[in-house]
């Protein structure tokens, strides 16, 4: 049985901003944001076409600098955010900004780069005084119209309305933080009402509650070197993944923060990105500066801890063969090698939960799938 070739996609310019259109639940699509000090930087947006595997791509310009964070909405697919470096001839700051997409793909030729159209400014997300924007969140059920930004030690909660073009800042906060870092990453906890997100600031992890922006648990020393990237469990409350530079993918159950459930060690650089698959969160993709994007089964952590239940026939035989049967453990599933520079992002499809991006600093995208016979044995 053989799997499907990974799908090379090559950009023009360095990248390390890469999204999965989330909105989008029925077509395989994912936003790319480049970086380039000289040229004027662009947003790919891609459609993965599975039955063909080919890629198509739209391409629009993005005039307000390189790009850093990009991050789809979850309840409209032609909305996405960015957080970009605006230079001036006096100095450089880290901006954010609501843009949007044209509502139909067409798949156009772009061997002109002067013809390409820009994305549409909706508004820009002011966060006045508060510093550097690091990233942007949207609300992860997509019921609500926040969206929260981290910029240097401020959580900031915008109420965006795109019928008006507009972005109201509700709410802002310095939180915190131990000898003030600043923060470097965050996760949106989509369960208990999506009340509470996860922040990063040096080796440390917090959780705070976005109604008071109090703290709600401090991990120290979570990883022993910086915090790079944080992900919850979509199916799962209480579980929290990190990564960082100490080459390590860590588990934690945010209600005992004493020690991680979980150590990955499978790295040999600093890891960048981590996701759990949304569909079935045993599935966990790692990225690394060791240019390869690591792909683990961790059922013991999982909503599926066993898989499927087996039915149980009258008949011996059947019986005594699954009676051998064990639960599945834990284990690497697969190293995928297409990269040749930094692995900074990593990001499964919300249409197709067996398909997933990555992305490295030369500009180059892979679509790669989940080998059949893992997909064979979550779904048998």
């Amino acid at each position: 049985m053989e799997d499907e070739a990974p799908v090379i996609y090559g950009l023009e310019f360095q990248a390390r901003a890469l999204c999965s259109q989330a909105a989008e639940t029925e077509e395989i699509r994912f936003l790319v944001g480049t970086q380039s000090l000289r040229q004027e930087n662009q947003i790919h947006h891609i459609h993965f076409d599975d039955e063909n595997n080919v890629i198509n791509k739209n391409i629009f310009t993005h005039r307000e600098g390189e790009i850093w964070h990009i991050s789809a909405s979850t309840i409209d697919k032609s909305f996405l955010t960015t957080c970009y470096n605006k230079t001036t001839e006096s100095k450089a700051e880290m901006k954010a900004a609501l843009w949007k997409l044209p509502t139909d793909f067409d798949d156009v030729p772009t061997d002109d780069q002067s013809s390409l159209q820009p994305v549409s400014l909706m508004c820009h997300l002011e966060a006045p005084d508060y510093g550097d924007m690091k990233c942007v969140m949207w609300h992860p059920s997509g019921d609500s119209n926040n969206v929260v930004g981290l910029a240097d030690n401020h959580v900031i909660v915008w109420d965006v309305d795109t019928s008006s073009k507009s972005a109201k800042m509700v709410s802002s906060a310095a939180l915190e933080t131990k000898g003030q870092p600043r923060l470097t990453c965050s996760s949106w906890d989509p369960h208990h009402n999506s009340v509470q997100i996860a922040t990063a600031n040096d080796t440390a992890i917090r959780g705070w509650d976005l109604r008071s922006l109090q703290q709600t648990f401090v991990i120290d020393n979570a990883h022993g070197q910086l915090v790079r990237d944080l992900d919850f469990n979509p199916n799962k409350q209480y579980y929290l993944l990190s990564c960082g530079d100490d080459c390590k993918v860590k588990f934690w159950d945010i209600r005992n923060i004493n020690e991680p459930m979980k150590i990955l060690s499978d790295h040999s650089h600093w890891v960048w990105s981590v996701r759990y698959n949304r569909f079935h969160d045993q599935l966990i993709l790692s990225s690394s500066s060791d240019s390869r994007v690591i792909l683990n089964s961790v059922v013991s952590l999982s909503s599926e801890p066993y898989g499927h239940e087996i039915e149980n026939d009258d008949d011996e035989e059947d019986g005594d063969k699954h009676g051998e049967s064990s639960p599945p453990e834990d284990r690497l599933i697969a190293t995928y090698e297409e990269h040749e520079d930094s692995v900074y992002c990593v990001d499964w499809s919300t249409a197709d939960p067996w398909v997933f991006a990555s992305l490295s600093y030369d500009g180059r995208l892979v679509i790669n799938r989940v080998p059949r016979v893992e997909k064979y044995k979550i779904l048998l």
